[in-house]
C-alpha cells in the first residue's frame, strides 16, 4: 500500500474527529422518510391527458383501502360524494349517474413535468417504486448522481434530494446499436404529492340535506365554452360548496347542514339517438356546413319539442331519467331524509313546467291507481294477448321478438319505451305501442274514477270534457280549477303539444328556473293570465331567475297581476350590497333628478316674472314676495323630491300579492349585470343566456330557499 493510499486508509486524528461529527450531521439530515402516496385519476380535457387529483379525503378512503384489503378483486371505493365509484384492483374510475368513459386511476409517488405545459405527470406505480427505492439508498448512504432508465427508454438522474432530472430518449446510433443518453433539455422531477403545487381539494361533507335535478336546454352544449351538462352542473356544486362555508358558516360549525347535491338530467343524446340526425343529414344543403350543423343539432331541438312525436320522447326521457336518478340516488344513500327540488334552464325549464302542470295531486294515490290500472287493463297476463294488440295495431312482424323474450300482457304495461328500444323495435312501431298502453291505462283510470264498470264505453264518453272555446287562463275552470277536490290536470287546453305527460315518483319542493321561456311559450299558446290562485299540483314553490340582458329569458308575474307594473326582486350580490357601477347609476339619476327639478322650478317663476303686466310699486313688492315665497316652496319640494326615485325600492318591500304560484310569495328574480356588461348590452346577451352555472347569486337563492324549509337561515341577512 503506498503512503497516500495508507494516508486516505488511516486519517489523523483530527481528521477522524470531524468527520464523526459529520457523520452524525448526515445520519439526521439524510434521514429516510417514506413518501406519502396521493391518488389521481386521468382525464381527457382539450384532447390532453390531464391527472387530476382526488380529495383529500377520498384519496385517504383509497388508501385505506389498498392497505387493508389488497387482495379482494372486487373492492369497490365510492367517491366524490358518491357520484364516481373507483374499482380499486383494476385502478378504474366509473362514473355512477351518468354516462362517461372509465378513467384511469394510480396510486402516485413521484413525477415528472410535461413537455407543453406545467402541470405534472405521475410516473407507473411500479416505476415510482423503483424511483423510491433508489432514492432511500441515496439517501441513507448519501450516495448521489443515481442514473435510471424508465421503461420508455427515459433516463432519470437523481444529483441530491433538491436536483432530480428527467431527459427525453435521445438515441445516438453506432455499430452495437442505439443507446439513450441524457441529452436534450431535462424536465424537473418531484417526489410527493406536497411538492407539486397541485390543488388538492379537502372534499365534500359527508351528509346530504337535499337533492336537486337540473335539467339543461338545447343542444348538447350549455355554456360558452361548449360544455356539457355533467361539466356545467359539476361548477354549479362547487359554487355551492364555496358559498355554503361563506355564508352558512355557522350552521356548518354546529353540524347542523352538510351540503346540497345537484345530479344533471340529460334529454338530448337519447333524443338525437333515435335516428332523427340521420333523416335530417339526407335533407340539409351541403353549403355552409357547419352553420346547418349547428341549427340542426340545437335550434331544431324547440321545434322537437312542438311536435308531438318527439314532445313524447323529450318528456318520457326527462322524466324516467329523473326517476331512475332518484331511485338510485336513495339506493346508494339509504341514509338520506331529505327532500328534491328540480331546476331547468332555458327549453329545460319549460319541460320541467309543463311536467309539473301536469302532475297529479296525490303521488301515492295515483300510483296505486296506476298499478290497478295496469293490471286491470292487461290482466290476461299471456302471450297470446300480446299477439293479438300487436295484430290490432299492425305490427304482427315484430311478434317473434317479443316471443323470444317471454313478453306477455301485464310484462308489456310495464315496458318503457328504453326496454322497446333494447329489444330493436324501431321508433314508430315504439310509439304506437306506448299509445296503445297508455290509453288503456287512462281509460281504466277515468272508469274507476267515474265508478263505471268495465266495458262500459258509452258512459265514459258522456263525461264532462273541458270547453274548448272557454276564455284561455292558465288555473281557470276550463283547466285546472278543483272539482270536487280533485285537480284536473292541464293538457292540450293550456296549448301544450298533445303528449301523455308521466308522473314522477317524488314530490318537488321547489323549482327553480333559469332564462326561461315560460311565459312567451304560454302567450303564444294563447295563455292571457295565470289565475292568481293556481299553484303547481305536486310543488309548491316556482322561482323564474334572469339576467337582465338574457334574450330567452322572460317573466311570470305580469301575467299573473296584468293591471299593475312593478319591478323583478334584485338579487343582492352574494358579498352584500349592490354593485358599485349600480350604485353610481342610481346616484347619477337621483342628482340628475334634483337638477332637473331646480332648474324647472327656476325657469318657471322667471317665465311668469316677464310675462306678469306691469303694476303699482306696492303691488310690484306684494308680488315679489309672492315669488320669494314660491320660490323657497318649490325649493322645498325640489329638496323632498330628489327621494322619489327610492319608491321603486320601497314598492318591491312593500307587500306585492302574485298570486299562489310560489306560495305567496315573489317569483321574479333579476341577476346584477357585471360593470364590463353594462357597457354593451348586445354583446354580453348571449352570455347573459349562459352565465347562470357559474352565478354566485343564482346559487346563493337557492341555497337559501332550500334550507329556509329546513328552519336555517344565512349568518348575515344580504342587502
Amino acid at each position: 500500500m503506498s503512503a497516500v493510499e495508507q494516508q486516505q486508509a488511516e486519517p489523523s486524528p483530527s481528521s477522524n474527529s470531524s468527520s464523526s461529527f459529520e457523520v452524525v450531521e448526515a445520519d439526521t439530515a439524510n434521514k429516510y422518510e417514506a413518501v406519502v402516496p396521493h391518488w389521481f385519476y386521468c382525464k381527457v380535457i382539450d384532447s390532453r391527458e390531464r391527472w387530476i387529483p382526488f380529495s383529500r379525503q377520498d384519496s385517504a378512503k383509497l388508501e385505506e383501502a389498498h392497505n387493508s384489503r389488497k387482495d379482494d378483486e372486487q373492492l369497490v371505493v365510492p367517491t366524490e360524494g358518491g357520484r364516481y365509484d373507483v374499482h380499486l384492483k383494476k385502478r378504474l374510475r366509473c362514473a355512477m349517474y351518468w354516462e362517461e368513459e372509465v378513467s384511469e386511476v394510480r396510486r402516485c409517488t413521484w413525477f415528472y413535468k410535461g413537455d407543453k405545459d406545467n402541470k405534472y405527470i405521475p410516473y407507473s406505480e411500479s416505476f415510482s417504486e423503483e424511483l423510491e427505492e433508489t432514492y432511500m439508498i441515496a439517501i441513507t448512504l448519501d450516495e448521489w448522481k443515481k442514473k435510471l432508465e424508465s421503461p420508455t427508454r427515459e433516463i432519470i438522474i437523481l444529483h441530491n434530494p433538491k436536483l432530480m432530472v428527467h431527459y427525453h430518449p435521445v438515441t445516438t446510433s453506432d455499430d452495437w446499436g442505439s443507446t439513450p443518453t441524457e441529452q436534450g433539455r431535462p424536465r424537473t422531477v418531484k417526489r410527493g404529492a406536497e411538492n407539486i403545487s397541485a390543488d388538492i381539494p379537502d372534499g365534500e361533507p359527508l351528509q346530504i340535506d337535499h337533492l336537486v335535478f337540473v335539467v339543461h336546454g338545447i343542444g348538447p352544449a350549455c355554456d360558452i365554452r361548449f360544455r356539457s351538462i355533467v361539466q356545467c352542473v359539476n361548477d354549479f356544486r362547487n359554487v355551492s360548496l364555496s358559498m355554503l362555508q361563506a355564508h352558512f358558516k355557522k350552521a356548518q360549525e354546529q353540524q347542523q347542514i352538510g351540503r346540497v347535491e345537484f345530479l344533471p338530467v340529460n334529454w338530448h343524446s337519447p333524443l338525437h339517438s333515435t335516428g332523427v340526425d340521420v333523416d335530417l343529414e339526407r335533407i340539409t344543403l351541403p353549403s355552409i356546413n357547419r352553420l346547418r350543423h349547428f341549427i340542426n343539432d340545437t335550434i331544431l331541438d324547440v321545434f322537437f319539442y312542438n311536435s308531438s312525436t318527439y314532445c313524447q320522447t323529450i318528456v318520457d326521457t326527462v322524466a324516467s331519467e329523473m326517476n331512475r336518478l332518484y331511485r338510485l340516488f336513495l339506493q346508494r344513500n339509504p341514509d338520506f331524509k331529505g327532500g328534491a327540488s328540480i331546476a331547468g334552464h332555458s327549453l329545460g325549464s319549460l319541460i320541467l313546467f309543463d311536467l309539473l302542470t301536469n302532475q297529479k295531486e296525490s303521488s301515492e294515490d295515483e300510483d296505486s291507481n296506476k298499478e290497478g290500472s295496469q293490471m286491470g287493463a292487461f290482466e290476461q297476463g299471456d302471450i297470446g294477448g300480446v299477439k293479438e294488440i300487436l295484430k290490432k295495431l299492425e305490427l304482427s312482424e315484430y311478434y317473434g321478438v317479443f316471443e323470444k323474450e317471454r313478453m306477455d300482457t301485464q310484462a308489456l304495461a310495464l315496458c318503457t319505451e328504453k326496454d322497446l328500444k333494447d329489444m330493436g323495435i324501431p321508433l314508430g312501431p315504439r310509439m304506437k305501442i306506448l299509445h296503445y298502453v297508455r290509453t288503456k291505462e287512462e281509460t281504466q283510470d277515468a272508469q274507476q274514477q267515474a265508478h263505471v264498470p268495465a266495458g262500459n264505453d258509452d258512459e265514459s264518453e258522456d263525461a264532462p270534457k273541458p270547453e274548448s272555446g272557454s276564455s284561455p287562463q292558465l288555473g281557470s275552470s276550463s283547466s285546472s280549477m278543483n272539482d270536487g277536490g280533485k285537480r284536473q290536470y292541464l293538457d292540450v287546453g293550456l296549448g301544450q303539444v298533445s303528449a301523455n305527460y308521466p308522473q314522477l315518483i317524488y314530490k318537488p319542493n321547489i323549482f327553480f328556473a333559469f332564462g326561461s321561456p315560460i311565459g312567451m311559450f304560454l302567450t303564444v299558446r294563447g295563455v292571457k293570465r295565470i289565475d292568481p290562485n293556481y299553484s303547481l299540483p305536486t310543488c309548491k314553490g316556482f322561482f323564474n331567475i334572469f339576467h337582465p340582458f338574457d334574450p330567452v329569458a322572460y317573466r311570470i308575474e305580469p301575467m299573473i297581476v296584468p293591471d299593475l307594473e312593478f319591478e323583478p326582486m334584485l338579487l343582492p350580490h352574494h358579498k352584500g350590497r349592490k354593485r358599485m357601477h349600480l350604485e353610481l347609476r342610481e346616484g347619477l339619476t337621483r342628482m340628475g333628478m334634483d337638477l332637473k327639478n331646480n332648474l324647472l322650478g327656476s325657469l318657471r317663476i322667471a317665465w311668469q316674472s316677464f310675462t306678469r303686466s306691469p303694476m303699482l310699486a306696492v303691488e310690484a313688492a306684494a308680488t315679489q314676495n309672492e315669488a320669494e315665497a314660491s320660490l323657497e316652496k318649490q325649493t322645498v319640494h325640489s329638496a323632498v323630491k330628489p327621494e322619489e326615485p327610492a319608491a321603486p325600492e320601497k314598492e318591491d318591500t312593500a307587500p306585492i300579492h302574485v298570486g299562489m304560484l310560489n306560495g305567496g310569495h315573489r317569483i321574479d328574480y333579476v341577476l346584477q349585470e357585471k360593470p364590463i356588461e353594462s357597457f354593451n348590452e348586445y354583446l354580453f346577451a348571449l352570455q347573459g343566456h349562459l352565465c347562470y352555472w357559474e352565478s354566485e347569486d343564482t346559487v346563493l337563492l337557492i341555497l337559501k330557499e332550500i334550507y329556509q324549509i329546513q328552519g336555517i337561515t344565512l349568518d348575515q341577512p344580504l342587502q
